[in-house]
């Protein structure tokens, strides 16, 4: 994580004060539940919210952990310089380090989802004001990276609306995944600390208690997470990629904004490059790159160890804070792309009607030629397209053996570009619903 690729509000989630504002608020509820049980005095527990205004300060904390080496004790001390030693004896009664971490790592987690979500909306947004935009407009689609048959530039757009649809539900998926908190003592079995304070804990932060914790909250539910954040990226470089392509010089189907002033290269100033988009395909690496990482923190040994905490200090930032940014810029690239109609008629017509081929090849089965005999004879007129550049309708109407079985009304017929888009409207149907 670095500043160049990160926005205020998701950098916030994960700021140390933040950290340390919902460690207090842990403890504080903990006090709270475990004086409605009688565990503790109730003014200990209310002294404990004296303390709910104060901004903690970091390097205080940081300075008693360089004594203690472990930071929920530095923070535990810290908190009582506020509250005082004597109020303070009653926190983190029953409970051990991990109860604090990771309930708050979950919160963090919950908070960071929310934003993303919000950013996913945005991605949506443009994608759909887009594909309305285009929906008639015709392109050539394109397998292997060769022209195929004709689509159109809203389908391509609702194509990948669907996708990020699809990754906003695995999300909220992934939210609900860990939206749990757990305050359950030393392995996890509630012997020095209630259930309800757990309950309790949980409810006022928003979270669900998790069933059955050993010391930590399992890590499977964290690798989900960060495998959804990885396929998110993964659709952010499958947008980024066909935007790239559609910029190069030779197809110019398609481009980011070049703003006033912008400069495309410091050598040669005709450039205009897709930086953006190249940033995009690179963020995502970034962001895939936690996946593993979190996969293999879901072993660990027996009730609990550490090894996944260093790792979940790094990428739960690290993904968060660079996959919100991602998805903030991919919204104004997509919202600010141009598009260039008469460039993609243009180039799906450098071989005049050849992408006409199959519906010739299938007219031609259903006036009584076998499918080997219409290949063959469909394939030797696309040929000569592809080698001397020949109009393809042309070929056919010279070839007698498909005048024959076609007739010249009937080869006509097979070029009429409305015949591709005739489903349009059931399809994005199917995508954005009957709007």
């Amino acid at each position: 994580m670095i500043p160049r690729y990160a926005r205020p509000e998701m950098t916030q989630v994960w700021d140390p004060a933040t950290k340390f504002r919902i460690w207090f608020e842990i403890e504080a509820h903990a006090c709270d539940a475990m004086a409605k049980l009688g565990v503790i005095p109730q003014e200990n527990a209310d002294a404990v919210w004296t303390a709910k205004d104060v901004e903690f300060d970091v390097a205080r904390i940081d300075e008693i952990e360089a004594v203690t080496k472990h930071d929920v004790i530095a923070f535990l001390t810290h908190l009582a310089e506020h509250v005082g030693s004597d109020e303070a004896r009653f926190v983190h009664q029953g409970m051990t380090s991990s109860d604090v971490l990771d309930t708050c790592l979950n919160v963090q987690m919950v908070r960071a989802a929310d934003i993303l979500l919000a950013d996913l909306d945005k991605v949506l947004a443009a994608l759909k004001k887009r594909a309305y935009e285009h929906k008639t407009t015709i392109r050539v689609g394109r397998s292997h990276g060769i022209h195929a048959e004709p689509t159109t530039m809203g389908l391509t757009f609702a194509r990948f609306y669907a996708e990020m649809d699809r990754n906003k539900a695995r999300l909220q998926q992934a939210r609900e995944e860990v939206a749990t908190g757990a305050i359950s003592g030393a392995v996890g079995t509630f012997a020095n600390i209630d259930p309800f304070v757990e309950a309790h804990v949980c409810e006022k932060l928003g979270l669900k208690p998790e069933p059955i914790s050993t010391q930590v909250i399992p890590r499977d539910r964290h690798a989900m997470f960060f495998a959804v954040l990885g396929v998110i990226a993964s659709s952010i470089e499958n947008i980024a990629i066909e935007i790239r392509h559609m910029q190069r010089t030779e197809v110019l189907e398609g481009a980011e904004f070049f703003s006033m002033g912008q400069k495309g290269s410091s050598a040669m100033p005709h450039k205009k490059n897709p930086v953006l988009t190249e940033n995009l395909t690179g963020l995502a690496r970034l962001v895939r790159m936690t996946v593993i990482p979190a996969m293999e923190n879901v072993a660990l040994w027996h009730e609990r160890d550490i090894s996944h905490s260093s790792v979940e200090r790094g990428i739960g930032p690290d993904a968060t804070v660079t996959l919100d940014f991602a998805l903030n810029r991919l919204a104004g690239v997509i919202d600010k792309m141009l598009v260039f109609p008469e460039n993609m008629l243009e180039n799906m017509n450098k071989f005049p009607g050849l992408v006409m081929s199959q519906r010739v090849l299938l007219a031609l089965t259903q006036a009584g030629v076998s499918r080997e005999d219409a290949y063959a004879m469909v394939q030797r007129n696309a040929l000569k397209v592809w080698e001397e550049r020949v109009d393809f309708r042309e070929q056919l109407l010279g070839d007698p053996e498909v005048v024959a079985a076609l007739g010249k009304d009937g080869i006509d017929e097979k070029f009429d570009l409305g015949y591709h888009t005739k489903h349009v409207d059931t399809i994005f149907a199917r995508v954005f619903g009957d709007t």
